[in-house]
């Protein structure tokens, strides 16, 4: 099998990206109209962390590892590595090796929806992770694959220099074209879930701050009392 290897790609302004990384996926995820999502499948190996970072993305054989190696060189600096195979595989293809050289590199972690191990070793030197599988299984390196080009995760296609935004609810694409714009509609949610907190806390329900009470009333959804309710059952 052949492939190709894609130098100096494209990717999405520097301070979209940190601006993202101030919100979590599901703010961003909400800010794209629902969308973005990586699936439920894709697991963080660590707690409390989010990073937001560029995609290098990277297309391999299930079970081999080779492209990754290659992959290594084109990431650098606030970069993501985002690995899938060509057919579901649940080997352990990533561990603290390529970590370290990753790290060294200044990539922020990566995201894979086959399998990663070494976590103890991930956890313990800060490399943040999430994938499908935990497995011990290692991988040869002998099929060519392909680097920095498109990928579809969970069904949603993935191009180098996307924006990575991953935390503990899970991961999302922002398309780099809509970074900026996704952004600001992050910033302009949080400042309305900020003000729905605080009514909140002030005891306000959000059947009368979202306008709910009309919207069971439109479904046929009634109040009854519990007396109400059994009478209703006896008859």
């Amino acid at each position: 099998m052949g492939g190709v290897i894609i130098t100096d790609p494209p990717k999405a302004d520097p301070k979209d990206v940190e601006a993202l990384a101030g919100y979590g996926t599901a703010t961003v995820s909400e800010a794209m109209g629902r969308a973005g999502f990586l699936g439920p499948h894709l697991r963080p190996v660590q707690q409390d962390t989010r990073i937001a970072g560029t995609a290098v993305t990277v297309l391999s054989w299930p079970g081999d590892n080779l492209m990754i190696h290659a992959a290594v060189e084109q990431c650098g600096e606030g970069d993501i590595l985002v690995v899938t195979t060509t057919s579901p595989s649940t080997d352990g293809m990533f561990g603290e090796l390529f970590a370290t050289a990753l790290q060294r590199r200044g990539v922020r972690g990566v995201v894979t929806d086959a399998g990663i191990r070494d976590t103890v070793e991930l956890r313990e030197m800060g490399f943040a992770a999430w994938a499908a599988a935990l497995s011990p299984q290692g991988t040869v390196k002998a099929t060519g694959g392909s680097v920095n080009v498109p990928v579809v995760i969970g069904g949603q296609v993935i191009r180098a220099g996307d924006v990575i935004v991953a935390d503990d609810d899970g991961v999302v694409v922002v398309p780099r074209a809509k970074a900026r714009q996704t952004a600001e509609a992050s910033k302009a949610r949080e400042a309305k879930e900020s003000r729905s907190r605080a009514a909140f806390q002030e005891g306000q329900l959000g059947l009368d701050r979202y306008g709910l009470r009309e919207t069971l009333e439109r479904l046929g959804v009634t109040y009854q009392s519990y007396d109400e309710y059994r009478a209703g059952d006896a008859s």
